[in-house]
């Protein structure tokens, strides 16, 4: 239980020290991405006005049907390409890329490599 809350707090510790640096504008918003044991999340933010622009997760129905599972990195990237898509058509091309305290490799690194071939700038 105490490494449990000690590894939450670490990573929550590195969430917020990240965050102080992301800031989302209307000009280039946020890419916000959570990840959980079975499902994988990611939203556009403007921080300013605190409205998400677009979303994807592997929840929605056209990323599922193409999906074998739903917690790995195919699902990362399909997820990223969703909503790269999702925002290329409200008209934003640039981001700045939240990981939320998780390390750039696996899921979060598949995600962001979907989301620049998609259209998205970093």
């Amino acid at each position: 239980m105490s490494m449990e809350r000690d590894r939450r707090r670490a990573r929550r510790r590195r969430q917020l020290r990240g965050r102080n640096k992301v800031f989302g504008t209307p000009e280039r918003p946020r890419l916000c991405m959570t990840k959980a044991l079975r499902h994988l999340y990611a939203q556009v933010i403007d921080d300013v006005r605190g409205h998400t622009i677009a979303a994807a997760s592997t929840l929605d129905a056209e990323v599922k049907e193409e999906l074998n599972g739903t917690g790995n990195i195919a699902a990362a990237r399909a997820v990223g390409a969703t909503v790269a898509k999702r925002a290329v058509q409200q008209g934003i091309k640039r981001v700045v890329f939240d990981r939320a305290g998780y390390p750039y490799h696996g899921k979060i690194k598949a995600l962001g490599e979907a989301a620049r071939e998609a259209g998205l700038e970093f």
